[in-house]
């Protein structure tokens, strides 16, 4: 998930950091609450600007003692800590509460609370710097602290703003009681015995000086704001899961509770929402993180996919532009609201990505499997014909039928597919593979996107299209065979490179062609057996990279480290091609590994062997909470209960084969078309509830592979 104008690894979160999520928009910092320059990444950050980069709160002159860091929600935490009583005695009985909301700025409420027999005088000082920095030059370690910021007092509130090519960004800082200057606010309070003292920070960015539609008032509590209604109706929406096993259920929780934590909303289209590719670095809308956490979390919500197709549509490349990548049809890679974005690239969007294109349709095809109406896929098929044009046009750009890349200019992503890092694709010796590359996954994204709009075209009754579009698939399923199979090592290569060399490292992209079934079956048995060896399953999840490969580490963002969503998109080809006790231990290891991070699986973890450590090895800078990560939970679900409607054919399949350690398993409230359902499953045993009328249920899993239209089977 690299971004355009990003270090790969550069630091994303300090050790024992808090991070609060809204939208877009969040908040890093210490344990306490403060935030610190010192840090290098922590601060409150809106449309990808840094409003606060110092934030610290001293008390009679002095640091308050941690007692307590807590995040009942995303988007807000508490932190309790001791202050210093005025005569410096040890055990103070001055208890500081600093409750922090984030959302289109910050509000902060602090409360002191005296438990002293008699009264005491406080001055409070907060320390407060806002150097509007770019967020990639903050993740980079590119700023200045402060170089271009103004600062000025304005009718009672601190204004701090700063020049940034053309555009002002700024903050203004304002508490009720406090006295301002241009390093911060002052309070001076007594608080009563056995009583409390009690102010609000209200922070309120400021773009070309507005400030923006929806911020933070003293007239309105922070539960009343919009983004809070909207997370307590996501939650009142989603399924209501329970399982006996308390651990998974945990897990599903914090899953469901991070992707309404990661959505973004459109403005323009207030029914529209996408989901955020994940925490700190990239709150933004990601082409293909987007639409691989919608496709992952169906089960929790197909409108979030609905909403990201539909987001996507409406940015899709209508020109040829080499400075953003842009071309006709071509869906974006990443969008961004920051001044440096804009000016990397020419635009706030960057096109320089493979596989969203083709996922796009992929997508869309899938959802009509989950009986979207038409009024929300009929408008989104033009955008997926135009689509399938780039793949031929543009995607192809040989004329093989293979979809490859190479960036057009000095500036954009060296590596355009989910593995983007500058090393992220090598031959089994170590050696990084040149563009233009046509990487394996990608052709199997292409082929399910022609499966995907034959499906579409069948369920209008368009044989001849349906028919074209199976053939186009097969003809790409054929040739992928044909030239990615590595028949002495028995495995698919990772990749085409320039020469159309395979490029041969044993990597965990063949484990995502099983799962849209491009792979031939009886290639399938060999390519489990190397996906499930010791060298690429660690007991927790699939390695990116062999241990057996020369550029193996498993301390590297894609070169032996474990990603859940990877992982977790293994799985789900595993169980495609009926390997069954495979799939189930790719998925139990995974959910074990999140036990291990209080149950929320970060963006990727190190690639050691499950017996070298008591737990998974953190990755130092992963993103947590990320959507595809978050997703990758709900999927597992998914895998295990073998849960597939194929709507267009008028069946849900469901065919569990769920570890009896789980226990009983219970989803109530999943929609499928507009109904409401309920599934429950044991073991092997499972039933729904409340099926919409038309739709039959059928006990055994989804037909693994595509066949052609007069096949009459299940895509």
């Amino acid at each position: 998930m690299t971004a355009w104008n990003a270090d790969t690894e550069a630091g994303a979160s300090e050790s024992g950091s808090v991070t609060v999520v809204e939208g877009s928009s969040f908040c890093i910092s210490s344990e306490t609450g403060d935030i610190s320059s010192v840090a290098g990444t922590n601060g409150a950050f809106f449309q990808d600007t840094r409003i606060i980069s110092r934030w610290i709160l001293r008390i009679n002159g002095s640091l308050r003692e941690p007692l307590a860091a807590q995040k009942p929600q995303p988007f807000g935490a508490t932190f309790v800590g001791r202050a210093k009583w005025p005569d410096g005695r040890f055990d103070s009985p001055l208890v500081v509460r600093h409750v922090r909301h984030i959302g289109p700025g910050l509000q902060d409420d602090i409360t002191l609370e005296n438990y002293a027999a008699e009264p005491v005088d406080c001055e409070i000082e907060l320390l407060v710097d806002a150097d509007q920095a770019d967020l990639f030059d903050v993740k980079g370690g590119r700023t200045t602290q402060g170089a271009a910021a103004t600062r000025e007092v304005v009718d009672g509130s601190l204004v701090i703003e700063a020049a940034r090519h053309g555009q002002r960004r700024g903050s203004s800082i304002r508490a009720q009681g406090a006295e301002a200057s241009t390093d911060g606010l002052r309070f001076r309070a007594t608080v009563p015995a056995r009583g409390k003292w009690a102010t609000s920070v209200i922070v309120v960015p400021l773009v070309n000086g507005q400030p923006p539609a929806d911020p933070f008032t003293e007239a309105r509590l922070p539960r009343h704001r919009e983004g809070v209604r909207r997370h307590r109706a996501w939650e009142e929406n989603v399924p209501q899961v329970t399982v006996t096993d308390s651990n998974l259920q945990a897990v599903l929780n914090r899953s469901q509770s991070d992707l309404g934590s990661l959505r973004i909303f459109d403005d323009h289209h207030p029914g529209r929402v996408a989901v955020a590719a994940g925490a700190p670095w990239f709150m933004a809308l990601f082409g293909r993180d987007s639409l691989l956490s919608s496709y992952m979390s169906l089960l929790v919500s197909p409108n979030l996919a609905a909403g990201t197709l539909q987001t996507l549509a409406g940015l899709q490349g209508t020109k040829v532009d080499p400075d953003s990548e842009e071309e006709p049809g071509r869906i974006p890679h990443e969008v961004r609201l920051g001044v440096t974005a804009g000016l990397s690239l020419g635009g706030t969007a960057y096109y320089g990505t493979a596989d969203a294109t083709p996922l796009f349709v992929g997508l869309l095809g899938e959802l009509s499997r989950w009986g979207l109406s038409r009024e929300i896929i009929h408008p989104l098929l033009p955008h997926a014909d135009r689509a399938l044009e780039w793949i031929e046009k543009y995607g192809d750009r040989d004329g093989d039928g293979f979809v490859e890349y190479q960036r057009p200019n000095d500036h954009g992503l060296v590596n355009q597919g989910w593995k983007d890092s500058w090393d992220g694709i090598n031959f089994a010796d170590g050696t990084i593979a040149e563009a233009p590359i046509a990487l394996c996954e990608v052709q199997a994204y292409v082929y399910s996107a022609y499966i995907g709009r034959s499906l579409l075209a069948r369920w209008d009754g368009d044989a001849a299209l349906e028919q074209h579009w199976a053939d186009k698939g097969a003809a790409l399923k054929a040739a992928f065979n044909e030239k990615f199979w590595l028949p002495d090592k028995g495995y698919f290569a990772e990749a085409l490179d320039k020469d159309k060399r395979p490029v041969d490292a044993c990597t965990s992209n063949m484990g995502h062609c099983l799962w849209t079934g491009i792979v031939d079956e009886d290639k399938a048995p060999s390519v489990v057996e190397h996906l499930m060896s010791p060298q690429m399953f660690t007991g927790w999840g699939i390695r990116t990279l062999g241990s057996d490969m020369g550029a193996y580490n498993p301390v590297s963002y894609h070169n032996g480290s474990v990603w859940p969503h990877d992982s977790a998109l293994v799985a789900t080809g595993l169980m495609r091609y009926g390997f069954v006790e495979e799939a189930r231990r790719v998925a139990s290891g995974l959910i074990d590994a999140a036990e291990h991070f209080d149950g929320r699986l970060p963006e990727l973890f190190c690639g050691f062997d499950r017996g070298e450590f008591p737990g998974p090895v953190p990755y130092p800078t992963a993103c947590s909470p990320q959507a595809w990560a978050a997703a990758a939970p709900v999927q597992l679900m998914r895998v295990l209960l073998r849960f597939d409607p194929v709507y267009t054919h008028g069946v849900v399949h469901l065919a569990p084969i769920l570890p009896e350690d789980m226990g009983d398993f219970q989803a109530a409230n999943v929609l499928i078309d507009t109904s409401r359902i309920t599934i429950r499953a044991h073991g092997t045993g499972g039933s729904i509830d409340g099926l919409p009328p038309g739709l039959k249920l059928l006990s055994e899993p989804r037909p693994p592979l595509a066949y052609a239209p007069n096949a009459h089977q299940h895509v």
